[in-house]
């Protein structure tokens, strides 16, 4: 066992939270007590995470008898039995035999049994319990397919005789910090249509390569019955999303990636679950209780959902193994945990500020699912020690990134989810020529110390339909009328100027990674809405319009090729892993933020029309400075009155403490990234 071996280590990282110790303490008791008791069952690699080798459908035998078992955990169930096309469809002919603990099972011996239950046949399995007999889909199932006609969805058989096998190691290494570009396969095809596993794989990942991220994170992938969800609505967590393609279609998707150096996440839903029952989960065996807790407790009342109850054995076993699951059957590299917020809190964080050190540690936290997070990560890590795990929690409670070991949770790294509500909050309210420089450069460093966090601008959350990009907050209408290289836009300049300077600001400030959501590279120019009633049924929104980043004529150009400059200062610089910022200079009237990253010094001019001549700043190092990065370079859509290639010689005179700097030029709405000449 993994010992917690500091309660207090926590303390050491926040002095804040020493009137707590009692609590902190207390809550790592429990997680000990949870985990003695299952390392008392075999450990975290035994039968708490083999749940999808024993449940679903798994070869076996019965005295030296070759043969499938299927096994359902359906304590409250009065009747189980498997049907399906392997025998006729009879819900009679195949009854289960359930055992002292609630799992049902049957042997289909090879004998009997060879040429009928095929790789690819499809099944149900038919429980009757206190609410009457329904056709359910198996909770382990590996795949479900849904009919285009009756819309009905139904479990398959995936057995195949000749398994993928994966051709590349995953990368253990990679160029600088981890720089991920969030994605979703179905939305990610120019085409009006659902995208495919193949069509990403041959089309998509080569453009993420290119611009040099080195980590994707797969949105949508666990089956969900409606798509326009975004795949948060879970109904089979063990089953790839049959709209994009098959299992083995993911595999390759993974496969080529790690050949490409890209590392994959999946986005995993472990928060709430669908309520559907003919698809789903809920009242499996007959009770809302099996899997999640009963009555007002188990319903998510915000999303429409339902909430698990982390508490129980069995459903540990159904989320830790299937933790274990993705990280063995497809090799992703790791998770982003959805809704953490809304697990670690009975009330969901719904409506709260987290205002006070109060909010993290009353009855409020739910320490069941506090104690699942920390299982959860750890086992990732047992699994595969170089798996990242992101946690999204916009509450901020303290040691979320911090190992279990020193009383943490145990994420790699910590969603800095302020960040974007901070650009759309200051967009929509205060005029550029009036934006806190400082208030700017403080809210970007404003994460809980010793805890690594993923920065970002704006993911899929600011590209939904009834909010908007940032790209078309700034621009607004003129990106569809005046995005051409050379048009005469006021409009159009600001936004772009600005687009580039929030994400180096970001980039740079905001997190130990950065994230993307595909298509905001370029300014994306519209929002993301899925096929409903609403929009009838169109998959207008639901795409990714390539061709205008692949258009050297139009701006959006310009933008998708900034984005590649910004993504080489991590990958020949190392700046994301880098800790050491300080700020240079800062003066709010004359429009100008300097600060330094690790060897490199940023400089920013937000005056609206205002570009320096012989602008003298501090650098930090007695060396001639040069322009690796000019967001005016005619590349990116700029002037180019300040090219990149700049050379600014040192000069031993003297600014706010430093013994030397230089002087450049610096055009107005610009920003520059200076390198020691060496």
């Amino acid at each position: 066992m993994n010992e917690i071996n500091d309660d207090l280590q926590l303390i050491a990282s926040d002095p804040w939270l020493a009137p707590y110790s009692g609590q902190i303490r207390a809550r790592n008791d429990y997680y000990r007590f949870v985990r003695g008791r299952i390392d008392q069952a075999g450990g975290l690699m035994g039968e708490i995470s083999e749940g999808y080798s024993y449940f679903g459908f798994n070869r076996g035998d019965v005295d030296g008898d070759p043969g499938v078992w299927y096994r359902e955990w359906a304590p409250a169930a009065e009747h189980l039995s498997l049907f399906g096309d392997f025998n006729a469809w009879d819900r009679d002919a195949n009854p289960l035999a359930r055992d002292n603990f609630g799992v049902w099972s049957i042997f289909l011996p090879d004998s009997e049994y060879a040429g009928k239950l095929v790789h690819g046949s499809e099944l149900k399995v038919f429980v009757v319990s206190a609410r009457g007999g329904m056709d359910r889909i198996p909770a382990y199932a590996k795949r479900v397919l849904q009919d285009p006609s009756s819309h009905d969805f139904t479990a398959q058989f995936w057995m195949p005789s000749t398994p993928y096998i994966f051709q590349h190691e995953a990368p253990v290494k990679t160029d600088g910090a981890l720089r991920i570009f969030e994605a979703h396969v179905g939305m990610a095809q120019e085409d009006g249509k659902v995208g495919s596993f193949d069509e990403f794989t041959d089309e998509i990942l080569p453009r993420v390569h290119h611009l040099g991220y080195n980590a994707i994170q797969l949105m949508a992938i666990q089956e969900h019955p409606y798509y326009g969800s975004f795949g948060y609505h879970v109904s089979s967590f063990y089953a790839v999303s049959s709209r994009f393609g098959t299992p083995d279609q993911l595999k390759r998707l993974i496969d080529t990636a790690h050949s490409l150096g890209i590392r994959v996440l999946l986005d995993l839903v472990h928060s709430h679950a669908v309520k559907n029952t003919l698809e789903g989960l809920n009242e499996f065996d007959g009770t809302q209780y099996q899997y999640f807790h009963d009555g007002d407790r188990g319903r998510h009342i915000a999303w429409d959902s339902l909430v698990f109850d982390y508490q129980k054995f069995e459903v540990k076993r159904f989320l830790l193994s299937n933790v274990r699951y993705w990280l063995e059957e497809y090799k992703f590299d790791g998770f982003r945990f959805d809704g953490v917020t809304s697990m670690m809190y009975h009330d969901h964080g719904l409506a709260r500020t987290f205002s006070s050190y109060d909010d993290y540690f009353g009855d409020n936290v739910d320490w069941d699912a506090v104690v699942y997070l920390k299982l959860a990560n750890e086992l990732a890590k047992t699994v595969n020690p170089s798996a990242i795990t992101i946690g999204e929690d916009v509450s901020g409670m303290p040691g979320l990134a911090l190992p279990v070991k020193s009383g943490g949770i145990g994420f790699t790294y910590r969603l800095a989810m302020g960040v974007p509500d901070y650009w759309i909050k200051l967009i929509k309210e205060v005029r550029d020529e009036d934006w806190p420089l400082g208030g700017i450069y403080e809210t970007l460093l404003n994460r809980r110390f010793g805890e690594k966090h993923v920065g970002y601008a704006e993911s899929h959350d600011q590209a939904l339909v009834g909010d908007q990009t940032l790209a078309f907050r700034l621009i607004d209408q003129e990106m569809y009328w005046n995005m051409a290289v050379g048009s005469n836009s006021v409009v159009v300049d600001r936004g772009v100027a600005l687009h580039k300077l929030i994400r180096l600001l970001t980039f740079s400030l905001a997190g130990d990674a950065y994230l993307n959501f595909m298509g905001n590279e370029f300014g994306h120019p519209e929002w993301v809405d899925f096929p409903r009633e609403g929009n009838g049924f169109s998959y207008h929104y639901a795409r990714r319009q390539w061709s205008l980043a692949d258009n050297p004529k139009l701006r959006y150009f310009g933008l998708n090729e900034f984005d590649r400059a910004m993504q080489s200062l991590d990958i020949t610089y190392n700046i994301l892993k880098d800790h050491l910022i300080e700020q240079l200079a800062l003066h709010e009237d004359s429009r100008q933020l300097i600060y330094r990253r690790g060897a490199l010094v940023f400089a920013f001019n937000f005056h609206i029309t205002e570009s320096y001549t012989d602008l003298r700043i501090p650098v930090p190092d007695h060396e001639n400075y040069r322009v690796i990065l000019s967001t005016d370079d005619v590349a990116f859509g700029g002037t180019d009155h300040a090219p990149n290639g700049s050379l600014y010689p040192v000069q031993d005179f003297g600014m706010y403490g430093r013994g030397q700097s230089v002087q450049i030029y610096l055009p107005a709405r610009s920003a520059q990234v200076l390198a020691p000449a060496g």
